[in-house]
């Protein structure tokens, strides 16, 4: 496929797409306020005891250096994808210690990575990238060659591309930029499906709730903004009590049960929202030194982690308790949790490292 492009609608995304997301939440939320944590999930004690495992040195160029962006893959343990500040975008096997894929195409840093993976059979496994380089990538996996070939490269943006997401919907991926828009494409068709209207501010983070029906950005000027994804309307406005000294809100993320959110409330505070009251639940200070780079709740909203300059550190949710600390490395830009949250992943310059219990 080639260069793709979308001109900005403002009446929402076409009807039977709003049918897919409909449909899609109704069976999400309906399931999940049932759902509690696996019996094998992680625990907060288990967390606690959580220590150095493994570490996977030398990725990407040393010049530049520096790793950007992780993302897991949730069919196989072993199997993860890096974006980083060389332009390129890594797929690494774990358990064949050896670098899959290396990806190349973008001119600028890659700001964010994201794996779209379907157990649908003939669906392939995609590779997604969002770059400073205005563009977002898509590679496909050959089933026939075992190879991730280009696939398509979207040039809706007219600014850094900061935020990418895999919507519940598997076929529908989400974009954010600076331009002060986003985008949203479908996956199958590879077209462009809907660009927003022109924001007041920046958008430079982004992450779409459980559900499916609503999406989050975060902006240069201190707020997370909260729009529905069918009608592209903005749904709320999440403000911090003090902007006095505005900061970037460069990453968010909801949590599985779809009522938190959480996104920096300072350069150095956790800000946790309650979003059904759109009030702050809690603030949690990391310390005037600490500058956070990466929030993520795991898959059972029992906790979540920060990566920061510091290094990276995991709190529990509901008692904000700090369970550990991963300094090994240094400043940590990302972090994630393994399947069930049985392992934390973080990347420290060209190294992406694994804590998980002591064997």
């Amino acid at each position: 496929m080639g260069d793709q492009t979308a001109e900005a609608e403002a009446s929402g995304l076409p009807k039977e797409y709003v049918e897919q997301i409909d449909e899609k939440s109704a069976a999400l939320s309906a399931g999940r306020r049932k759902r509690k944590p696996a019996a094998d999930h992680a625990t907060v004690k288990d967390v606690k005891a959580y220590k150095a495992t493994h570490t996977i040195p030398s990725l990407h160029a040393a010049s530049p250096a520096g790793i950007t962006s992780l993302a897991l893959s949730k069919n196989d343990p072993n199997l993860f994808v890096t974006g980083g500040n060389d332009k390129i975008v890594q797929l690494y096997d774990r358990k064949e210690d050896k670098v899959v894929a290396g990806l190349k195409g973008h001119t600028k840093r890659v700001a964010q990575v994201a794996l779209r993976e379907s157990e649908a059979e003939g669906t392939p496994t995609l590779v997604l990238s969002a770059s400073a380089d205005k563009t977002a990538r898509v590679w496909a996996h050959d089933s026939a060659s075992g190879k991730y070939t280009p696939h398509t490269t979207i040039k809706t943006h007219k600014g850094e591309v900061t935020g990418l997401f895999v919507h519940p919907v598997s076929n529908l991926m989400g974009l954010s930029s600076l331009d002060r828009t986003y985008s949203i494409h479908d996956l199958t068709t590879l077209a462009p499906i809907f660009r927003s209207a022109v924001n007041e501010e920046a958008f430079t983070s982004a992450a779409v709730h459980p559900d499916g029906t609503l999406l989050g950005f975060g902006t240069p000027g201190s707020t997370v903004q909260i729009f529905d994804i069918r009608s592209g309307a903005l749904a709320a406005t999440l403000t911090p009590e003090s902007t006095e000294t505005p900061f970037t809100v460069s990453t968010l993320s909801f949590s599985e049960n779809g009522y938190h959110l959480i996104a920096p409330g300072s350069a150095s505070t956790v800000a946790v929202w309650d979003l059904r009251k759109q009030s702050r639940a809690a603030s949690i200070d990391l310390g005037d030194s600490f500058k956070i780079k990466k929030l993520v709740y795991d898959v059972s909203a029992q906790f979540f982690g920060v990566a920061g300059n510091e290094g990276g550190r995991v709190y529990a949710h509901k008692t904000w308790e700090e369970l550990v600390r991963f300094e090994e490395g240094g400043e940590m830009t990302d972090i994630a949790f393994g399947n069930l949250g049985l392992e934390v992943w973080g990347t420290t310059g060209r190294e992406v490292r694994v804590w998980g219990s002591p064997q």
